[in-house]
């Protein structure tokens, strides 16, 4: 999964998930992105931000969105098991932590969620030793 973080048209940041490589449950792409855009900005408040994300948000994503007041947040394939934002109810339709940014789901999903299938599909070949 990957996220960027722009503001005014600029990148702030861009990450990947690296919940493996770091055994951190919390190292999600949002994540990672979300502070490093924090640290870029030398503030917690990512006002005027948008989150693109290649996979719906799970709820810890969403809810660090919402306490980010990121302004907008854009996913390409919805995650019928962990997503937060559209799939299993959407946890900032409604303000949660007083703030609900816009969202747009399903941006390019067929070509996102292709991406994700093939990713996944080459992880769980190597795993197996094939």
């Amino acid at each position: 999964m990957g996220c960027v973080v722009t503001k005014g048209g600029e990148i702030l940041a861009l990450a990947h998930n690296m919940r493996e490589q770091r055994n951190d449950p919390t190292a999600h792409a949002e994540m990672l992105a979300l502070r490093a855009s924090a640290q870029r900005l030398h503030d917690w408040r990512l006002n005027a931000c948008t989150v693109y994300v290649t996979l719906e948000p799970c709820p810890m994503c969403a809810a660090a969105i919402a306490l980010a007041r990121v302004d907008r947040v854009v996913f390409g394939a919805y995650d019928f098991d962990n997503g937060a934002v559209g799939s299993n109810g959407n946890m900032l339709t409604r303000p949660i932590f007083g703030y609900a940014p816009e969202v747009v789901a399903g941006v390019l999903g067929a070509d996102a969620k292709a991406i994700l299938q093939e990713f996944f599909a080459r992880v769980r070949s190597t795993r197996r030793g094939g």
